[in-house]
């Protein structure tokens, strides 16, 4: 068996290019105790991983310069050094961006069997756990109540519109094209469907969306989309941060509106959140996930890219939009 892996090669200057990663041949490594070892299948790449390139405290340690970078994979257990599982099981977890990673075997979970395993990484995993969550124990919305989502047709954005239409609320979401403001408007059911590019003026055009206002703004972009929410919002509105796309491969603050006072004056609460802090509650959302999900209510959306030495690419791509719900990359 050959090995290879994606390393940071350097800390990107602004969006992450194909020198900012560098392939290497290794050896597969062999499971020790509780360990397994996993031949990847599918690897997610995702937007946080780009704050990770940066030498700057957050959330998560960032990556050092010639380090393994990782996200969340599914694969198949070639070898187990544990009991939890044998050759031959489909799990998903964090990897290394390997074509062969050991894990420890509690960081693990098996794949729900009937579905595709793509989707323990978008609606069924980390994506659609972070939806799941994010709106309903922080936006909490109420049946007849509007709530926008930027990024809507991205890997998150998709779910979250979903379960908002679920809540039967009124759902506005905005996105970067004629063609997935159709897929939210035709296939999703969104109610108004806003192309931020063509648009003109935001505030305007989400005005005439919303005509009772913004009770619950789900942000996954931040930027000039979520100043454009800011005059609209109601009394006791809540406004979830999630992502900040728009942002990341920016090397200085951004300057633009302040929200204190929109906050202050409509009583309204603004947080942010990381999937993880939900984990002692993951296999609640899963289930439920999962329910709406083989009962026809929770439809997905993925972008494959083929090709193990192609996972570079995907990565940049999606700061371009080229990405329709989940980017992944099969091996």
């Amino acid at each position: 068996m050959q090995n290879k892996e994606i390393r940071l090669a350097s800390r990107p200057a602004g969006v992450p290019t194909l020198e900012t990663f560098q392939f290497a041949d290794t050896e597969v490594p062999k499971p020790q105790g509780n360990e397994v070892l996993v031949r990847m299948l599918y690897i997610s790449v995702d937007p946080y991983l780009r704050g990770r390139m940066r030498d700057r405290k957050s959330y998560i340690a960032p990556f050092e310069v010639g380090q393994v970078i990782k996200s969340s994979a599914v694969g198949e257990v070639v070898e187990s050094a544990s009991p939890k599982f044998q050759p031959g099981d489909v799990v998903s977890g964090n990897f290394g961006w390997r074509l062969y990673d050991v894990a420890n075997a509690d960081a693990l979970m098996k794949v729900v069997p009937g579905v595709s395993p793509t989707t323990a990484l978008g609606v069924l995993g980390p994506t659609g756990l972070t939806a799941y969550f994010g709106l309903l124990d922080i936006g909490q919305p109420k049946e007849g109540e509007t709530v926008v989502v930027s990024g809507a047709a991205g890997a998150v954005g998709i779910v979250v519109c979903q379960i908002a239409k679920l809540k039967v609320c009124r759902v506005v979401g905005t996105a970067g094209s004629d063609e997935k403001c159709d897929y939210l408007h035709r296939e999703l059911g969104v109610d108004v469907a806003i192309n931020y590019k063509t648009a003109g003026n935001m505030v305007d055009a989400l005005k005439e969306a919303c005509p009772g206002g913004i009770d619950v703004y789900f942000d996954n972009v931040g930027g000039e989309v979520s100043e454009a929410v800011l005059p609209l919002i109601t009394k006791g509105a809540r406004l979830v941060i999630c992502g900040q796309i728009s942002i990341y491969n920016s090397d200085k603050p951004p300057i633009g509106l302040q929200p204190q006072p929109y906050l202050l004056v409509n009583s309204a609460t603004m947080k942010g959140f990381i999937v993880t802090q939900y984990m002692n509650r993951f296999g609640e959302g899963i289930a439920q996930l999962a329910q709406w999900f083989t009962s026809g209510q929770l439809k997905h959306a993925e972008t494959i890219v083929e090709g193990f030495d192609n996972t570079p690419q995907a990565f940049i791509g999606l700061f371009s939009g080229e990405n329709l719900g989940k980017q992944i990359v099969k091996i």
